[in-house]
């Protein structure tokens, strides 16, 4: 008797249909945690004394510029909304692709972050890569990131776009 009591109380079990959100949970990059950093991939892959180009990353309906920054994708550069302390970081991730000739690569943001990354002479295709950070104060100015060669003809060498990227986000 007890137990049938019960039972008439309890709401029957509903299966709900499967969606996106249940299935894969909330959203993985909330735009509020997005607004204050900005991760930008390398889009150019031969090596030479040039302005990098670079491109955001979209996941799904969110991209990888924050809403404090601004991305111009004619000038190649990017700038902070807000002024402050910002962490910088760079991923260089270089392969050959034949016969490769020793040399240095360095890619500089303005006067805030320059990574320079020693190419050995080899054939192999395993990756060279590094990674180098900084922390600065910025005050507006937009960064142009420049890439600059230095030795022999790099034309077997191939900067990596997956792998290689500029991200930043504000400390302070």
């Amino acid at each position: 008797m007890f137990a049938l009591d019960v039972r008439s109380q309890l709401k029957p079990f509903e299966v709900l249909p499967p969606t996106a959100e249940r299935l894969t949970g909330p959203a993985p990059y909330p735009e509020y945690k997005m607004q204050k950093f900005a991760f930008l991939e390398a889009k150019s892959v031969e090596l030479k004394n040039s302005t990098m180009h670079w491109h955001p990353v979209h996941y799904g309906a969110a991209v990888s510029v924050g809403t404090n920054f601004l991305f111009n994708p004619a000038q190649q550069s990017l700038k902070p909304h807000q002024e402050g302390t910002y962490f910088m970081y760079m991923e260089l991730n270089v392969t050959c692709t034949f016969n490769c000739n020793a040399g240095l690569l360095s890619v500089s943001v303005g006067d805030k972050l320059t990574c320079t990354l020693r190419l050995p002479a080899t054939t192999s295709s395993t990756p060279v890569s590094k990674k180098c950070w900084a922390v600065s104060q910025m005050n507006g100015k937009k960064l142009v990131m420049q890439m600059t060669v230095h030795g022999a003809e790099m034309r077997y060498w191939r900067l990596e776009s997956t792998g290689s990227g500029f991200g930043m986000f504000l400390v302070d």
